[in-house]
């Protein structure tokens, strides 16, 4: 009778433990797809400030540039160079949100 119990008792265990290490493989799993999509959201969110970083620096100019040739009758040299600083600035701004060159005041190149 005990022998019966306790070979119950073992093959209910083993089942159990087989059990126990099917959840923490998917767990595991799990946590991987998790990691892999944070990281993917993650770049999106850099991609995408990047680009707007860009994009406003050449509006700016433009802006700027249109209202140079408006009111001081510069047209369209105002334009011109002011978009050609600002996709300069953008390019700058985009470097250095990157991590590619030295914020304004630190003394050398930024490490990664």
């Amino acid at each position: 009778m005990t022998g019966e119990r306790d070979e119950d008792l073992e093959a209910r265990r083993q089942k159990l433990q087989a059990e126990l290490n099917e959840v923490r493989r998917e767990a595991g799993l799990e946590n991987a797809q998790e990691r892999k999509a944070e990281a993917s959201r993650k770049g999106y969110a850099e991609a995408m400030k990047l680009s707007s970083e860009f994009i406003a620096a050449i509006a700016v100019g433009g802006v700027l540039g249109f209202a140079l040739d408006r009111y001081a009758g510069t047209s369209p040299w105002g334009m011109i160079v002011l978009l050609l600083l600002g996709f300069c600035a953008g390019v700058l701004n985009v470097l250095r949100s990157a991590g590619l060159v030295a914020q304004p005041g630190e003394g050398g190149r930024k490490k990664r």
